[in-house]
């Protein structure tokens, strides 16, 4: 990053907010795995010292804590630095609170009497705050790189599932305007310019997320192009009225399943149906289902699909939403049902940004 204002540079910045609950408990149980080492790698011939531990314990804590809050009191300072100069800063700053702390201890006399004593205290101090914050934070380092990598392929993949399925919406739409203009020129017309500001809807957006309220438009924009072409034979029901517009959902998700119930189950049919879109938002987790009739001798005369459309969705749920996210559909009473599920959190109330 060479500029500021694009990103801002502690975002990207491999040191973790230490502040954070999570970090804090990390670093106090290593800390205490640090402490047990060092107490048992010194010799006890009359049994576990436990006022040495309970000594030690509170004196490398109290360091931990110390080093936690000034690292999370820079870090937006630090970031801005190279990471190697930042992490010699972190060690420095790490090293002089030990220092600080065993000064501390001895004007106060509150070390206990089998600590070393003298510049041989320090020195041994010194070191190892060194060592064990040079440690850590090549660990946090590699963490680091090991997420941007991961986001990386992520968004390759992604991209390239986006790229996939624009071309397919955009030729299924000017198929349905082509059959359209033998029958009304003038809805074809309007037609066209719907599917201008369609496609420009779904190309405008950046990222592979967008709310709710986004997708929803999209999508009735796609359903008034194929509403001129079937006319009454295509019915519409809409329960999605609890969700909020800021439910995170994958671009172009909801138009390629109403493309799907209307190809295999409205347009085989003479006399049409009702396609029905219920969504819910509940406790963290945004469900979706399309259905459609379904009669198996129609179909049979329409050409099957690759199902690369829901194995597209699938891939992009998965990969954005984890092993919890799913893709089911289901044939029951004359009806096909695709539903799908995934957790997420609302993009403007409950988290940031995705």
């Amino acid at each position: 990053m060479h500029t500021e204002a694009a990103t801002p540079p502690h975002r990207e910045f491999f040191l973790p907010e230490l502040c954070a609950p999570r970090a804090l408990l990390l670093l106090i149980v290593l800390a205490e795995l640090l402490v047990l080492v060092l107490v048992l790698s010194e010799s006890m011939a009359a049994g576990f010292n436990w006022v040495r531990l309970a000594l030690t314990s509170l004196f490398v804590q109290w360091i931990v804590l110390l080093s936690a809050a000034a690292l999370c009191n820079l870090r937006p300072r630090l970031a801005r630095l190279h990471p190697g100069a930042a992490g010699a800063w972190c060690c420095s700053l790490v090293v002089a609170l030990t220092l600080a702390g065993t000064a501390f201890t001895d004007y106060y006399q509150l070390s206990s009497p089998q600590a070393p004593e003298g510049l041989y205290r320090y020195l041994r101090h010194g070191v190892i705050a060194l060592i064990m914050s040079g440690l850590f934070l090549r660990y946090f380092y590699l963490q680091s790189q090991w997420r941007h990598q991961q986001q990386a392929e992520l968004r390759a993949r992604l991209e390239a599932l986006q790229a996939r399925i624009r071309p397919h919406f955009l030729f299924n739409s000017l198929n349905s305007i082509a059959s359209l203009i033998a029958l009304d020129s003038a809805k074809a017309e309007q037609a066209v310019l719907d599917l201008s500001s369609l496609f420009r809807a779904s190309l405008g957006t950046p990222g592979s997320l967008v709310q709710w309220g986004q997708e929803l438009a999209l999508a009735r924009r796609y359903l008034s192009i194929e509403q001129y072409r079937l006319g009454e034979r295509l019915q519409l029901e809409w329960k999605i009225g609890g969700v909020p517009e800021d439910v995170p959902i994958p671009q172009l998700t909801l138009q390629p399943l109403l493309e799907n119930a209307l190809i295999h189950g409205i347009a085989p049919r003479i006399e049409g149906g009702l396609v029905s879109v219920e969504a819910q938002y509940h406790g963290g987790e945004f469900s979706l289902c399309i259905t459609n009739p379904y009669d198996e001798a129609a179909a049979a005369r329409v050409p099957g699909g690759t199902r690369q459309a829901l194995a597209n969705i699938e891939a992009r749920l998965g990969a954005l939403f984890g092993p919890r996210a799913s893709l089911s559909v289901v044939r029951r009473d004359g009806r096909h049902s695709t539903c799908l599920r995934y957790p997420c959190a609302r993009l403007t109330q409950e988290s940031g940004p995705l």
